[in-house]
């Protein structure tokens, strides 16, 4: 069945996925209000991540007023895109290869942040494309680092983080460097050294390239360990499972 398809079905077909996802929405926002007011640190935008979950999921977190989403994979957020409103905010948070990055820039013309560039070849195709598709305002892009040094991660080494956010800044004028993305260790409260990473390369850009932190967000945080990257600083977090439930990975591309 097509999303467009499930997108028309009566709310009645899922009532029990509609309470979990409603429920779930609303006890993140509480628990990110409490871990920003336990830190001083301001709450941080949520990116309600829809992967694997149809349509209609999504769409009942949009019904509770959630604006802003993250996809993983270019042909289910282009599919989503298609029949989703058009005032949501949707952040691509999936490794994209090159040559995808047309159908996903097409696909989704109200795509506000890709997170995940991690070479300059990236960021100059989808420079390029932007070009080309007449974009209203730049595409913001953050420069993804692997901080905990896993080979199973994508993104750039810390130590490259900085020449990679200057090309994007003086190289690619349809791109706004938005600011740096990270995916944690699992086992966080061990290992805090990865959050605090990426803060270190956020202050070294913005000391190279003469811009205020604050203008540089944190995308670091997401449904296991969300609270102790508020704590740390976090402005971006990516959650899930803890939204949506369990996921079911297809085998989509």
């Amino acid at each position: 069945m097509s999303v467009q398809a499930r997108a028309q079905e009566p709310a009645a077909a899922a009532p029990a996925a509609q309470v979990s996802v409603a429920e779930g929405i609303k006890d993140v926002r509480r628990r990110i209000e409490a871990a920003a007011e336990r830190s001083g640190n301001k709450a941080p935008r949520l990116v309600a991540v829809g992967k694997t979950k149809p349509l209609e999921m999504v769409l009942e977190a949009y019904h509770q007023g959630h604006r802003y989403f993250g996809e993983n994979y270019v042909q289910e957020i282009v599919e989503k895109a298609a029949s989703a409103p058009e005032d949501i905010h949707w952040h691509f948070i999936g490794h994209l290869q090159s040559n995808k990055a047309k159908a996903l820039l097409q696909g989704v013309p109200n795509l506000s942040v890709l997170e995940t560039v991690d070479t300059a070849k990236l960021a100059d195709r989808l420079n390029r494309i932007c070009g080309e598709l007449g974009r209203d305002k730049p595409l913001g892009v953050m420069v993804q680092v692997n901080t905990s040094g896993e080979e199973s991660k994508h993104g750039v080494e810390p130590a490259e983080a900085t020449v990679l956010a200057a090309h994007i800044t003086e190289k690619c004028p349809n791109l706004k460097l938005a600011g740096f993305m990270t995916i944690g260790m699992p086992d966080y409260t061990s290992k805090p050294e990865n959050f605090v990473c990426l803060k270190d390369c956020r202050r070294r850009a913005a000391e190279q390239l003469g811009m205020d932190e604050a203008e540089l967000e944190l995308s670091m945080g997401m449904s296991g360990d969300f609270e102790a990257a508020i704590e740390m600083g976090s402005t971006n977090i990516r959650v899930g499972s803890t939204i949506f439930g369990a996921r079911v990975y297809p085998n989509k591309k």
